[in-house]
């Protein structure tokens, strides 16, 4: 017993999914367009069948895989252009069809959580102006009522919008996301403009099921001066965490928008909106004052070679870091908003499994030294269960804990499924886990 750190009983352990990378075969949604424009996705690569969980028998397969791993829970989404395929004319078959799906989930002991947008939109709403739309939040809010009265009597955990800040700033200022947009202003009203539908999807969602727990996923990077002796690495890293994390984190609980929202102005629809805070967690990142940038507010963001991930995006720039302290520091700075938190995303991408079993294992550990420090975690969904088609990214990056060949569709366990499964089943990290996989770390965990 005193070789496992040891979670709380009833904790949720998951996986994370989202359905057009998942289910392949979308072809009414706007990445369906864009990954039909040269340059768009890396190698020209597009998402085609995907894991194919769109044929129901192939998802039940991976149920099971997800269950004889331990897994009690699976975090899915579902694809508002196969529910809504034109505006106002809903498909009962792609809602039965969901409803089906969810079935299969609880009928494998697989609490599902489900998320009603991530990253995809229908044709038609970018046809009307998308999210910059002043409609956006009626339509989304007709969306969101379909769905729960379809699914409701099976769905208690619902995840509203997935990285609205991801969505905002990657395709309306990055451009790397449709539309491809250049522009800050932009990117600030289309965030705004998703953060009010969110509060409108909170309160449809309690008001068709009062007892269902609502929140949204939110990408937290957590901003760590380059020097933290130098005043200014400080200051610019401070104003990312409050462009990046806190303007939405205020937002759903205070309903204060942060400075590139509104300059500290209070919305009152916005108040107290989420009852858990749902952490997407992949990275720290190193900010250093340079005033050669003025359009990135005079910082030049970095990760440390000595903590780069294996794999790097197209560009050649490592995805993240590789540091677990960035886990426990995470989740104690949401710990300031009172509220349960699930991590509803976390992983690396690592075809060759070589740093994936290390991140499972000391992450994991960093979560409970959080929880023993009195955070309250409820859930981990690891990102992700099979290899999927990664946006911008096409098939490049592996995240999955099974490994995927796109072109047969042939599934390969990864050590890394073994060593999460290892963690599940004793609902904790056990020691040698630790011992086998980051030797040397466990005393800083068994001794405290």
């Amino acid at each position: 017993m005193n070789n496992i750190l040891h979670f709380p009983d009833g904790f949720r352990w998951g996986a994370a999914t989202a359905a057009h990378q998942n289910e392949g075969g979308n072809h009414a949604n706007n990445w369906s367009l864009w990954e039909q424009q040269p340059g768009r996705i890396a190698g020209g690569q597009v998402c085609g069948p995907a894991t194919n969980w769109w044929d129901l028998e192939v998802a039940a397969d991976d149920f099971d895989r997800a269950a004889g791993l331990g897994l009690n829970s699976l975090r899915i989404s579902v694809e508002w252009s196969r529910i809504e395929p034109n505006p106002g004319e809903f498909d009962a078959r792609a809602l039965a069809k969901y409803g089906e799906m969810v079935g299969l989930l609880r009928e494998r002991g697989l609490e599902p959580m489900v998320t009603l947008h991530h990253f995809t939109d229908p044709v038609w709403l970018g046809e009307l102006g998308g999210w910059e739309n002043p409609l956006a939040s009626d339509y989304f809010s007709r969306f969101t009522t379909k769905v729960v009265d379809a699914l409701g009597d099976q769905v208690n955990l619902w995840c509203t919008i997935n990285e609205p800040t991801v969505y905002a700033f990657i395709g309306f200022h990055e451009g790397l996301f449709p539309p491809g947009g250049r522009s800050w202003r932009r990117a600030a009203a289309v965030l705004r403009s998703m953060l009010l539908a969110h509060a409108r999807a909170y309160r449809v969602i309690h008001r068709l099921q009062g007892d269902a727990k609502v929140g949204l996923a939110h990408h937290l990077r957590y901003f760590l001066p380059a020097d933290p002796a130098n005043p200014f690495d400080r200051r610019v890293a401070d104003l990312y965490d409050q462009i990046a994390n806190r303007s939405v984190l205020d937002a759903v609980t205070t309903g204060r928008w942060g400075p590139v929202l509104g300059a500290g102005q209070v919305v009152t629809q916005l108040i107290d909106t989420s009852d858990y805070i749902g952490l997407n967690y992949y990275s720290t990142t190193h900010m250093r004052f340079d005033r050669t940038q003025p359009g990135m507010f005079f910082t030049r963001q970095a990760f440390l070679p000595e903590l780069a991930s294996c794999e790097c995006t197209s560009d050649g720039q490592p995805f993240c870091e590789i540091n677990p302290e960035g886990m426990y520091l995470a989740l104690k700075k949401l710990q300031a908003y009172g509220k349960p938190i699930y991590i509803t995303e976390n992983g690396v991408p690592d075809r060759e499994d070589v740093q994936r079993p290390y991140v499972l294992a000391t992450y994991l550990s960093e979560v409970w030294r959080a929880i023993r420090d009195g955070v309250d975690v409820r859930g981990y969904y690891h990102w992700t269960l099979v290899d999927n088609f990664e946006w911008a990214e096409g098939w490049n990056l592996r995240f999955g804990l099974i490994g995927l060949d796109p072109q047969t569709g042939e599934r390969t366990p990864r050590t890394s499924a073994a060593v999460y499964s290892r963690i599940v089943q004793s609902n904790g990290v056990p020691r040698k886990v630790l011992d086998q996989f980051a030797p040397g770390e466990a005393e800083k965990y068994f001794a405290a």
